[in-house]
């Protein structure tokens, strides 16, 4: 690239910065499918969670041999969307999403039998097809907001979706259930699935026809080098596992700690469980604006520091105290910082891989789905050891690495401030 060229991608760059971030709603209008796509993809295993005991008894197996099954479905995701990342970038976005709503919709149908062989088959479809799903979709979303700080806004408003619909789904899939059974829940998601799938197939075929422009592709191997060269993006990746493994490992015990602790009910602990996806949606939400401001008050690197810094001091605090009001509000801090964290990880990949963002998020959904089975390995390792003092060791340890990590990002993000201010006076 000449140095023409790289002049004039900066200056389209800084101008996309210092524009007004576009208000939330604008943002909904404008993204409506994406956010309504990111919330039907959180469906299936909500309602496969939700209605475990019914679909083992329809199934003719046990419980814990049908919940063994969810495990495919991370294990898919795993596995696929980490050898599909680089295809996200080489495919149109719309077109990955529409593959991606196909074979969720395709799935449910399988899963809405009751059979023991097609909910497998339905838990490993689930797996793949959201490996595919989530990181086409949040990459669109950026995609429609070109590079500066509105495509990081775009993609944590994702994210905040898939929080809030993860806090809510339970109820919202519940009710209808009364009408028409668990199976009518999945055949609902089949119709919505395929219905979007036709929405971005279509988009995607309206892009093609207005888009002239060839952009050179890299390999696929050269994607994934490409991603190890950019300042930062590994340790982000890193940070995301570490995070994920913490908080997953944590919340997989959280109803067992309020229940020996504190001898709360499955009732009571409902509004902990809320309590726990209110401050993660609130807090996700409000970090994607902070840290995407045209102007923030405090970096986004640094504001990733701090919040893992929180959320060490919380989950250790957690795992001591005897205190019910004192574990309420660490829960809820928890749960808050985990949601910056997760805000930040995703606004920095957005902004730093550029054209290879699809990419990126890919491996990062595939190492938040890693991120599951280490944390509910490791902390039930830290609790038979040692009790919760062993939770706190483990996931405390956890943080740690990931802090580590953090200081690499912000270090990234000082080199990118010096060599911006060195640009003018080298021009």
């Amino acid at each position: 690239m000449s140095f023409d060229a790289k002049d004039s991608a900066t200056d389209r760059e800084s101008a996309e910065a210092e524009e007004p971030l576009p208000s939330d709603l604008r943002m909904a209008r404008t993204l409506w499918p994406v956010l309504l796509a990111s919330a039907v993809g959180l469906l299936p295993f909500t309602i496969f969670s939700t209605y475990l005991v019914p679909i083992a008894d329809e199934a003719g197996s046990s419980v814990a041999a049908m919940g063994g099954l969810r495990g495919l479905g991370g294990l898919a995701a795993l596995l696929v969307g980490t050898a599909l990342a680089p295809f996200i970038d080489r495919v149109r976005k719309e077109w990955a999403a529409a593959g991606g709503l196909a074979a969720l919709g395709v799935s449910a149908a399988l899963g809405a039998s009751g059979d023991f062989i097609l909910l497998a088959v339905f838990c490993l479809l689930v797996g793949a097809s959201t490996s595919v799903l989530n990181p086409a979709l949040t990459a669109a979303a950026a995609d429609r907001f070109g590079t500066g700080n509105a495509a990081g806004r775009a993609a944590t408003l994702v994210t905040a979706t898939q929080s809030m619909t993860a806090m809510l789904a339970a109820p919202v899939v519940a009710l209808p259930a009364l009408l028409w059974g668990w199976e009518g829940d999945l055949v609902a998601v089949t119709a919505a699935s395929l219905l979007l799938a036709v929405v971005f197939y279509v988009r995607g075929r309206n892009k093609a026809a207005e888009d002239t422009a060839k952009e050179e592709r890299l390999s696929y191997l050269a994607s994934f080098k490409a991603l190890g060269d950019m300042r930062g993006v590994v340790p982000l990746l890193v940070i995301s596992l570490l995070r994920t493994a913490v908080f997953m490992g944590y919340l997989a015990y959280l109803a067992a700690y309020y229940d020996e602790r504190f001898q709360l009910d499955p009732a009571l602990f409902a509004f902990v469980w809320t309590l726990s996806g209110a401050s993660f949606f609130v807090s996700n939400l409000l970090t994607g604006r902070i840290t995407n401001a045209a102007e923030p008050r405090i970096s986004t690197e640094r504001m990733l520091v701090i919040s893992l810094v929180a959320a060490l001091a919380s989950v250790v605090g957690f795992c001591f105290t005897h205190w019910l009001p004192l574990a309420l509000v660490l829960t809820s801090l928890h749960a808050a910082s985990h949601a910056v964290v997760a805000a930040c990880a995703v606004s920095l990949l957005v902004r730093r891989c550029g054209s290879l963002r699809g990419s990126a998020l890919s491996l990062n959904a595939a190492g938040q789905s890693l991120g599951v089975f280490m944390g509910a390995a490791l902390g039930g390792a830290g609790l038979g050891l040692a009790g919760y003092p062993g939770v706190a060791i483990v996931f405390g340890a956890l943080v740690v690495v990931a802090l580590g990590a953090a200081v690499l990002v912000h270090r990234a993000g000082q080199a990118d401030e010096e060599e911006a201010r060195d640009a003018p006076a080298s021009a």
